[in-house]
This record gives structure tokens, C-alpha cells and sequence, in this order.
């Protein structure tokens, strides 16, 4: 099935400063967060953030934290961003079905969110190369747990191409500048 821009909405969970950097190949991943995040912006997909006890991770990691300002930030405790009630009504208010999840840790907050986005009837699009954890394996199978469970796997390029449908539009330009 295919994402439609019109009911898609995206989640940044937990990209945070103390734990970024501990996280397996983290410059790679933080390219293709930007990338992410510039790309929906310029598709005006709505976007939320994430953020697991800041006091002790810290705020989101820049640029995305620039990024991301204005649009709707929660501290959570919960590793799930559904568990936590305020989070989880910003989601069902923005009336989109489908959920782009991107951040840390994959075997962690993100796979818990998945999860509970998908028992509550939402398709879920996870963005494989803007999804990390601190081991390898634990993403892998993470990300296998995601499939398993229903969600569909997508890449950051793939995923923008897909909502935009076709080039010669500016917003086919700017996706193609961020690619590059």
C-alpha cells in the first residue's frame, strides 16, 4: 500500500545529546535525520518530537532541535511516545493514519512506539537508515520485529519520493537537493 501525503504525520523519538553520540555509526544517521526532517518540512507533513527524561539525555541534537522548533515537543518517561496520554492525543488530533517513526533507540522507544501505534489501528513507516541503537544487533532485530509485526520498512529517499509521486514540482526540486 502506498503512503499518501494527506494522511501521513511523522515522529522523531528520543535524538538526544548525551546519547547520540554513543549510538553505532551516529554521523550517518544524524545526515539522514536532516534529511528526513528538512524533506517533511518542505512537504508539510506534520512532526512531532520525542524526548526520554531530557534532564538526563538532554534536548534534541541540533540542527534537528532548530528544525524541529514550533511544532510540538513532549518529555516523556515512558520509552513508548504512545504511553504518554498528552503525546498520544497530539497523534490522534492531527487526524493522519500513518506514522513515520524515525530516532533511538530502534530496539527501544522506537520499537515500543511502533508497536503500540500499530495496535491502535495506525500504519506505521519506519525510516531504516534514520533509526539507530548504541548495538547493531539490536537494530537489526528490532527492525525485524517492526516487519514482523506489520509495519513497512522504508528509506528516507525512498519514503519523500514516494509522498511527492512525481518530479517537476518545486517540492520534487528541494527533495532532490536534499538527496544529493
Amino acid at each position: 500500500m502506498r503512503l499518501k501525503l494527506a494522511d501521513t504525520m511523522g515522529i522523531v523519538v528520543d535524538v538526544q545529546e548525551r546519547l547520540f553520540p554513543h549510538i553505532h555509526d551516529h554521523a550517518p544517521l544524524a545526515a539522514a535525520l536532516e534529511r528526513l526532517v528538512r524533506g517533511l518540512a518542505v512537504l508539510g507533513v506534520p512532526l512531532l518530537c520525542g524526548e526520554q527524561y531530557p534532564k538526563g539525555l538532554g534536548e534534541t541534537i541540533e540542527p534537528l532541535r532548530t528544525l524541529l522548533a514550533g511544532r510540538p515537543r513532549f518529555e516523556k518517561l515512558s520509552f513508548s511516545c504512545c504511553a504518554e496520554p498528552a503525546f498520544f492525543d497530539e497523534i490522534r488530533r492531527t487526524g493522519r493514519r500513518t506514522v513515520i517513526l524515525a530516532g533511538l533507540e530502534t530496539h527501544d522507544c522506537v520499537l515500543q512506539t511502533c508497536l503500540d501505534l500499530l495496535e491502535a489501528g495506525f500504519a506505521v513507516a519506519v525510516v531504516e537508515d534514520a533509526v539507530g541503537s548504541r548495538k547493531p544487533d539490536d537494530r537489526r532485530v528490532a527492525l525485524e520485529r517492526m516487519r514482523q509485526e506489520g509495519a513497512r520498512l522504508t528509506t528516507v529517499e525512498s519514503l519523500l519520493f514516494e509522498l511527492i509521486r512525481r518530479a517537476g514540482s518545486d517540492a520534487f526540486r528541494q527533495i532532490s537537493r536534499l538527496i544529493r
